[in-house]
């Protein structure tokens, strides 16, 4: 895994592995393929975009899922 420049710090550390793992679903999902050392430059705004819009929307259902069984 590669580091990255980015700014945004997880809540949960322990979950990168995961997020990591779902980032290679999604992105296989849509037949994009990603680059193992975690190179993207490669992709286009679009492809990347696609890739964590989906993740996020995962993410927002898996929540929403979650609340649901909560207040029942």
């Amino acid at each position: 895994m590669s580091q990255s420049s980015s700014s945004n710090n997880l809540v949960a550390p322990n979950s990168r592995g995961a997020l990591e793992q779902l980032k290679f679903e999604v992105a296989q999902e849509l037949g994009i393929t990603l680059s193992p050392d975690g190179y993207q430059g490669n992709k286009t705004s679009y492809e990347n975009g696609s890739i964590g819009g989906y993740i996020t929307k995962r993410l927002v259902t898996l929540a929403e899922q979650q609340l649901a069984g909560q207040f029942k």
